[in-house]
């Protein structure tokens, strides 16, 4: 009796062949590195950086610090450039182990996708850039909601690159300039919302002590408000025709609507895109600074993962975002 139970038991156990083609070796597993700072890693190099990174996954920027020099101890190589000037990039070996973690976590979370519930189609979660959430999609986010009452939608504004976009969120509407643009990621789809012509805005009483602006050069005598780099002034200037290499200064905000703010409040001129300011401009809080040829510097995009493309709680969001932008 005993026997047969020792024989049941062992034909329950998987062919030892099998754990050793398919598991790791106990030196594999002992050269694994935590879990958490792999996640965070690929994190960083997919979301270009340590901020960015830390509202991708929703935890303090210090938590991924940490996990980047605990990362970095186990390889014995820096794997991210902190100097000034580095704009948050890999090392080069830092970039090298992205690309193989990046694919492996891909993998994982493919494998995992199949075990993961989808949405059901009554509830949407929008991922979208902080500009457009708080100068004009808020404000018009009540009009979806009149014309689909059962579809109950979540809104955070987060900034990050959409292959961030994880398997609980339905889309994300993100602004990509044009010299950003890259080829599509296989797992996701995109369509472009719009491509709205970049102004140079002010506040009516800060232009009432300026002296008239009546070419774009004028303005690098004036005050300068910049996002998070000089890069989009500069681009601005460039497409105007104007070197403006080492004569950029100002102050530098994180995000495009704190600078709009900070244009509002009168303490210098800002860049922004017309869907942006266009509220502002109606009902006066900003002006448009010159009469200069319109600039287009990129694009709003709406991506989202293709297995949800035809989700109905999404292609309700997807049309009815099209025609108001196009109204």
């Amino acid at each position: 009796m005993a026997r047969t139970a020792d024989r049941k038991q062992r034909d329950l156990q998987p062919p030892r062949a099998n754990v050793a083609h398919y598991g790791l070796t106990p030196d594999q597993r002992r050269a694994l590195p935590p879990f958490a700072a792999l996640k965070a890693f690929e994190a960083i190099g997919t979301c270009g950086g340590i901020r960015r990174a830390a509202e991708a996954l929703s935890i303090d920027h210090a938590a991924i610090s940490r996990h980047l020099r605990a990362l970095e101890e186990w390889a014995g190589s820096p794997l991210f450039d902190r100097a000034s000037g580095s704009n948050g990039q890999l090392t080069e070996t830092g970039a090298r182990f992205h690309r193989a973690i990046a694919q492996s976590l891909t993998d994982i979370a493919s494998a995992a996708m199949e075990f993961v519930p989808q949405l059901d189609d009554k509830h949407l979660v929008l991922w979208c850039a902080p500009g457009l959430a708080s100068e004009w999609l808020t404000g018009r986010i009540g009009e979806f909601s009149a014309s689909f009452p059962e579809i109950q939608i979540e809104l955070q504004p987060i900034e990050i690159l959409p292959e961030a976009v994880d398997n609980n969120v339905d889309a994300h509407i993100h602004y990509v300039v044009d010299v950003a643009k890259q080829e599509e990621a296989p797992a996701f789809r995109s369509v472009e919302l719009l491509r709205p012509p970049i102004l140079a805005v002010a506040s009516p009483t800060f232009l009432a002590d300026q002296p008239r602006f009546e070419n774009p050069a004028d303005l690098l005598e004036a005050p300068l408000l910049h996002e998070a780099s000089f890069d989009q002034w500069r681009r601005w200037f460039e497409q105007h025709g104007v070197e403006s290499e080492g004569k950029l200064d100002g102050p530098r905000f994180w995000q495009g609507h704190l600078t709009l703010a900070a244009a509002r409040r009168g303490q210098g001129i800002a860049l922004a895109n017309a869907l942006l300011v266009g509220d502002s401009l109606r009902n006066g809080e900003l002006v448009e600074v010159g009469a200069f040829p319109p600039v287009y510097l990129g694009s709003y995009v709406l991506t989202t993962r293709r297995s949800r493309w035809r989700g109905e709680a999404l292609v309700n969001f997807r049309r009815w975002i099209e025609r108001t932008l196009a109204s």
